[in-house]
């Protein structure tokens, strides 16, 4: 079967046949799906493994996954691999989205940061009842699934306290799809792909008071890996990669702008690239426990405008998606993703910040009032715990010139007190 009749009409062929239709009206799924088909290009729905573009939840979704430069949560696993190693704290993640009708996407990831080091493991799995019947009776069942996992690593170079960082990494991901054979022989798959990103932050056109970083750029290539079911490496069904580009600023403190520009690339040889698309969305901090995302998709293949909402609490954050697209049913509940982030703490990151922090500080007062060897070894205490905060080391300079000059003029003071003497 070619990648153009494997992803739309396959997946509505299999949710049409899933109940009795007389008892459930999926005709304006079918209906929806098919014209939409019928009026883009020939160039769409024709790569394999839609599960590796389909956002399972969480902020990913919310900004209809206008997310490659903003990645601040495990999210960031769909969005930008270079994220695990700027990620504030450890969590365990799990998802479910009510996708088209009675198919759902179940998730779960981990990710955890060592410093510099970012790791994180993750996959999420489509399910697709399927039932099919014959003239009076039901002839076959089964089930029509498939599933992504991937792992993860990344790391932050050239971190300081004014600049956090260049980060790049890369996932590498395996994703299987099962189809009976019963519904349709030897149509069964297994693909290998990877992902590589790459994200920076830091302050342009900031006009507040903050140390986090007001802008963000980051670019990612996704899904790159052979082809599948074909007769050589270059033939088959492509996977849906892509490059994207992405840029997040923030105007003001509660406000993130983000827009990424996506290029699908086909490594299937006789099969074109789908169409350029690109999204566009909105975070916006309401209470410090409390966010709302909004974003649009635009691409040929389905644009899809999303809503979103995060609860954040002590130890569990909880955000909710909801997505209006063609496939969007009003008569039963569907398109509503649900994810619970499982907060594990920082590693002390935070504590450790404090108190570097406050060695700084007191080492000012000290500095001020005339002790500098007290307000040297605070600082030495402060760049032993972190070596990156730069203010202490600027201090640490100025206040070991003011020392010396201190001794220079003690000496010359001295001598002229011995020539006086003499």
């Amino acid at each position: 079967m070619r990648a153009r009749h494997a992803i739309l009409p396959f997946i509505a062929g299999l949710l049409l046949a899933t109940h009795d239709l007389a008892a459930i009206e999926f005709s304006d799924i079918y209906a929806t799906i098919g014209a939409q088909t019928d009026a883009q290009p020939q160039n769409t729905g024709l790569t394999i493994f839609p599960t590796l573009i389909i956002p399972a939840g969480g902020e990913f979704e919310g900004m209809a996954t206008a997310y490659t430069a903003v990645a601040r949560d495990v999210s960031f696993l769909d969005a930008n691999p270079a994220a695990s190693a700027t990620l504030t704290r450890t969590e365990l993640t799990f998802t479910h989205n009510n996708w088209i009708a009675d198919t759902y996407i179940d998730g779960a990831v981990y990710t955890i940061r060592f410093g510099d080091l970012g790791i994180g493991f993750g996959g999420k799995f489509l399910h697709v009842p399927f039932t099919h019947y014959g003239l009076t009776d039901q002839e076959a069942s089964g089930r029509y699934s498939e599933g992504t996992a991937g792992a993860n690593v990344s790391y932050n170079f050239l971190r300081n306290f004014y600049y956090p960082g260049l980060s790049v990494g890369a996932t590498l991901k395996t994703a299987y799809r099962y189809v009976p054979e019963v519904i349709a022989p030897g149509q069964s798959a297994l693909g290998v792909a990877a992902d590589i990103g790459v994200l920076t932050r830091f302050n342009f056109l900031k006009y507040y008071a903050s140390r986090s970083p007001n802008f963000a750029a980051g670019i990612t290539a996704k899904n790159f890996g052979p082809p599948i079911g074909g007769e050589s490496l270059m033939e088959g069904e492509p996977l849906p990669s892509q490059v994207t580009t992405g840029i997040a600023y923030s105007p003001i403190r509660p406000l993130i702008i983000a827009l990424d520009f996506i290029v699908p690339i086909s490594l299937a040889r006789g099969v074109p690239a789908e169409q350029v698309s690109g999204a566009l969305g909105t975070a916006v901090q309401i209470t410090p426990f409390f966010s709302a995302q909004t974003g649009l998709l635009l691409r040929f293949s389905g644009s899809r405008f999303t809503l979103g909402t995060t609860l954040q609490l002590p130890d569990v954050t909880i955000v909710t998606n909801y997505t209006l697209d063609l496939a969007t049913q009003f008569k039963n509940l569907n398109r509503l993703s649900v994810q619970a982030q499982l907060n594990f703490g920082d590693r002390g990151r935070a504590a450790l910040r404090d108190t570097v922090d406050r060695l700084y500080l007191d080492a000012w007062v000290l500095s001020a009032s005339g002790e500098l060897e007290k307000a040297m070894r605070l600082l030495h205490d402060a760049l032993e715990l972190d070596p990156t905060f730069t203010p202490a080391s600027e201090l640490l300079v100025l206040t070991q010139r003011t020392l010396d000059l201190q001794q220079e003029l003690r000496a010359i003071d001295l001598e002229g007190l011995g020539k006086a003497t003499e």
